[in-house]
C-alpha cells in the first residue's frame, strides 16, 4: 500500500493529539476551525492533571500511554506535540499501527532518527507530515512568490535574526527543556522554523559554519548562536539567534539582497514587510501592507492553513507541502550546524552521500 491509496473519503478524519503542552493549543484551535473535516478522537499526556483537563474540555478519551492511544482510539492521524526527542520513536510506532503522523518541529533531534521516521512511514504506507506553519504566513508567501519569479535576479546576501527571550523559568517548567536528548537548543527548538527558510526560500545549501554558546541560562544546550551559510547558487548568508533578548521577544526577521531587489521582512515573527524594493514592479506589490499582521505570538497564524493541506492530502486532493523528506532538509542543516560548532570546522552538505 502507498500513501496515495489511503485516502479518507466520505467521513471526518479522526485525529488524536499526543502531548497537551504549549504548542498543542494551536492544534486544538486548528482542529476546531476545520470541524467539517476533522474530528478530535483522543488526547494523550503523561501528566494526569493536564490530561484530565483536556479530556473534560474536549469531551474525548484521554490516554496516559501513547501506545494505548494508537491501539484503542481509532484515529486515522496522530499529531505529535510531545518533546522533540520523542518524535522519532512515536512516529515509528504510529506508522506500525497504520496511522498517518503529523509532527511539530523539529521532526527529530538526531539525523538518523529523522531518516528512520521517513523510512518507517514509507514502509507502512502512511503519510508523515512535518509542520512548518511559518511557510503559510502571508508575508513569506509573497516573498516566496518574488523569489520563484526571479525578481531578485541573482541573490547575493541573506541574513536572519531571531532575537527572542526565554527566561530561566521557561526552561525550568519541564525537565526535558534545554536538554540535548529531548529538546535541542536555540537553533533546533526556537529558531527551527527560521532555519527552514534557508533552504525553502533560497535553495540547497553547500556549506555551513556555526558557533554556539550557553551564555546565561542554566541548560545543557545553547541559548545563543551564529551561523554562516553558502548556498549552491553562490549566495552567502548568516543567521544570529539568541534567547537572551531583554526584556522580551524583539525580532524574527529575514533580509534578502539581490541584483534587482531588496526585501526585509521583520516584526517579532516575520509578520511585517518593512522593505520591498524591486527594479521591476508587479501588480501584487500593492498587497505588501495587507500581508503584514499584528501578533504577539511567535507561532504566527499558519497552523490552520497547514492543517488544510493535511486534510487535502488525506482526501486525495493535494500533495503535502512539507512531508518527511522536506522536513529532513532543515534537520540536516541543524545537525551540520551543531557538528560545525562542536568541531570548529566547515560542514558541507549533504551529510550522507
Amino acid at each position: 500500500m502507498t500513501p496515495r491509496e489511503a485516502h479518507i473519503i466520505g467521513r471526518k478524519i479522526r485525529i488524536a493529539v499526543a502531548g497537551c503542552g504549549r504548542v498543542s493549543q494551536n492544534h486544538f484551535a486548528a482542529i476546531a476551525q476545520h470541524a467539517e473535516d476533522l474530528e478530535l478522537a483522543a488526547v494523550c499526556d503523561v501528566d494526569d492533571d493536564v490530561r484530565c483537563q483536556h479530556t473534560a474540555e474536549h469531551k474525548v478519551p484521554g490516554y496516559r500511554l501513547y501506545e494505548d492511544l494508537l491501539r484503542e482510539s481509532g484515529c486515522d492521524l496522530v499529531s505529535l506535540c510531545t518533546p522533540s526527542g520523542l518524535h522519532s520513536q512515536q512516529a515509528i510506532l504510529g506508522a506500525r499501527y497504520g496511522k498517518h503522523v503529523m509532527t511539530e518541529k523539529p521532526m527529530a533531534t538526531r539525523w538518523q532518527d529523522g531518516l528512520d521516521m521517513v523510512r518507517a512511514c514509507d514502509d507502512a504506507g502512511v503519510r508523515l507530515f512535518v509542520i512548518k506553519q511559518n511557510r503559510r504566513n502571508s508575508t513569506l508567501q509573497l516573498l516566496k512568490r518574488a523569489i520563484t519569479e526571479k525578481r531578485f535576479g541573482k541573490i547575493y546576501m541573506v541574513h536572519l535574526n531571531v532575537f527572542w527571550q526565554r527566561p530561566q523559568e521557561y526552561y525550568d517548567s519541564a525537565p526535558w527543556r534545554g536538554t540535548w536528548e529531548m529538546d535541542g537548543g536555540a537553533f533546533m527548538n526556537q529558531a527551527s522554523h527560521y532555519v527552514d527558510l534557508l533552504d525553502w526560500l533560497i535553495g540547497p545549501i553547500a556549506d555551513v559554519q556555526a558557533m554556539t554558546a550557553t551564555q546565561a541560562r542554566d541548560i545543557e544546550v545553547e541559548d545563543s548562536g551564529v551561523l554562516n551559510v553558502r548556498w549552491r547558487n553562490g549566495a552567502l548568508g548568516s543567521m544570529a539567534v539568541t534567547m537572551l533578548t531583554y526584556p522580551k521577544n524583539l525580532e524574527g526577521s529575514i533580509t534578502i539582497l539581490g541584483e534587482k531587489g531588496t526585501v526585509r521582512v521583520g516584526g517579532v515573527a516575520v509578520n511585517d514587510i518593512q522593505i520591498w524594493d524591486f527594479a521591476e514592479p508587479k501588480d501584487y506589490d500593492a498587497r505588501i501592507r495587507e500581508a503584514g499582521y499584528e501578533t504577539t505570538s511567535v507561532y504566527g497564524f499558519g497552523h490552520p492553513l497547514y492543517f488544510k493541506n493535511v486534510i487535502d492530502v488525506l482526501r486525495g486532493r493535494a500533495e503535502p507541502e512539507t512531508d518527511g523528506r522536506e522536513g529532513l532538509k532543515s534537520l540536516e542543516v541543524l545537525i551540520a550546524a551543531y557538528v560545525s560548532a562542536r568541531d570548529g570546522r566547515t560542514m558541507s552538505l549533504p551529510l550522507q552521500y
